[in-house]
């Protein structure tokens, strides 16, 4: 790869973002001497993001830090389709209270890592339903429409997967990479954007997007995808046990988020740092080769920084508190995660293996039974006894609560109310 000359790309570079770009010698040039306007799209197909989302997230970041405009394009009429990428099946239709709702929250999760307003470098969000929603058919196949194949399309993967999976693919699926070609011709008119970002199976649709401007507008615009994260067992970037690892807080606590990243692999310390955080590239270098109980540290330094991005430095704060009382200390962290439980229930009893499942440690009953059974499920700190053991009014502390725990790493607080 060449030696990059705008300070942008350098450090995505150097970082580890670049995976596509369409004309990298070109865009370099561009960032280099003038400021650009770059956006990725996000689907509001939930209230929040996931970590899955902070890739791209932090694209934007390193973007407008270096002196360009980031754009969040929010899919309020994206969305009403869903991308097929990657789905063996269609997404629920969503209506459009629910996506409205949906862009307020998401917003939320943009704010800790940029600044919005309406400086020459601020960021805006700007939603994709306010073009789309107006558009008319005809017009449409005859303007936008004409510039596709069929052939080119089936051979996207995002179409050729789900037809060699034999899974069926809706005509209203089947349009979304027209749709969203067109959200690039519409930001290249209305904002001057010349570059969009995303990860790397948006590749299809990103060339979709600059073929089409070029074609429409006789305008020289860029794409550029980042790499698939997968830790270094192989597994995808914020797959846990426990489910999502979600950025708002209503969804995940300060607690679970600083946790998600202290219990990172160890071959993934480095790669997460350069990613998730701002730490100097010497700072990572030197963190990445410790062991053993070092490199533990160096874990905590990457959950305290990533979280001090999303959650800020009192949140991270509060959970490295909470995680040492609670693996080093007392026993008992206060900011533990907790779920609310009649005390009527306790007086009855509830079985363990439902109440793993309530508080999040186990996927379903039946994973519950099985962590019990294998010794991973404990009682205020104690082993369960067996599978039908019963969870009462005789388990809470002093404190009035009852410490579930999976295995070493995951802990709950029960807490018991009128």
């Amino acid at each position: 790869m060449p030696r990059l000359r705008s300070d942008f790309l350098a450090i995505l570079q150097a970082r580890g973002f670049l995976h596509q770009a369409t004309d990298l010698e070109g865009l370099d040039a561009l960032a280099a001497k003038e400021r650009i306007t770059a956006y990725i799209g996000f689907d509001a197909t939930a209230d929040s993001l996931h970590v899955g989302s902070l890739l791209p997230i932090m694209c934007l970041r390193w973007l407008q830090k270096t002196g360009h405009k980031p754009i969040v394009l929010m899919g309020g009429g994206t969305t009403k389709i869903g991308d097929p990428s990657g789905k063996d099946e269609s997404r629920q239709l969503l209506t459009g209270e629910v996506i409205e709702a949906n862009i307020a929250g998401i917003k939320c999760n943009f704010e800790p890592f940029l600044s919005f307003g309406t400086g020459e470098t601020d960021a805006i969000m700007v939603n994709n339903a306010d073009w789309l929603d107006g558009l008319t058919y005809i017009p449409l196949l005859r303007d936008v429409g004409r510039h596709f194949t069929i052939n080119r399309m089936l051979a996207f993967d995002s179409v050729r997967l789900r037809l060699d999976r034999q899974q069926p693919l809706t005509f209203l699926e089947f349009n979304y990479m027209i749709l969203q070609a067109y959200d690039y011709l519409e930001l290249s008119r209305r904002h001057g954007c010349r570059l969009q970002m995303g990860g790397s199976d948006q590749w299809g649709n990103i060339v979709n997007g600059i073929e089409l401007t070029r074609r429409v507008s006789s305008k020289e615009v860029f794409g550029l995808t980042t790499p698939l994260i997968t830790t270094a067992s192989g597994q995808k970037m914020g797959k846990t046990q426990a489910g999502a690892i979600w950025l708002s807080p209503e969804r995940l606590s300060n607690y679970d988020y600083w946790q998600f990243w202290r219990n990172c692999e160890d071959g993934d310390v480095g790669h997460f740092l350069r990613l998730f955080t701002e730490l100097p590239l010497e700072e990572i270098a030197r963190l990445e080769v410790l062991e053993g109980a070092e490199l533990n540290e160096a874990k905590k330094i990457l959950a305290n920084a990533a979280t001090t991005l999303l959650r800020g430095a009192a949140a991270a704060e509060q959970a490295a508190e909470t995680a040492r009382r609670t693996f080093e200390g007392d026993g008992l962290g206060a900011d533990l995660p907790g779920i609310a439980v009649p005390l009527s229930r306790l007086e009855k009893g509830i079985a363990l293996f439902h109440l793993l499942k309530e508080a999040g440690l186990a996927a379903s009953s039946g994973e519950g039974r099985r962590l019990i059974k294998g010794g991973g499920a404990r009682i205020n700190d104690r082993p369960a006894k067996n599978e039908t053991q019963a969870i009462t009014t005789a388990d809470l502390s002093a404190e009035g609560v009852i410490k579930l725990s999976a295995g070493k790493k995951r802990h709950v607080l029960v807490k018991s109310v009128n």
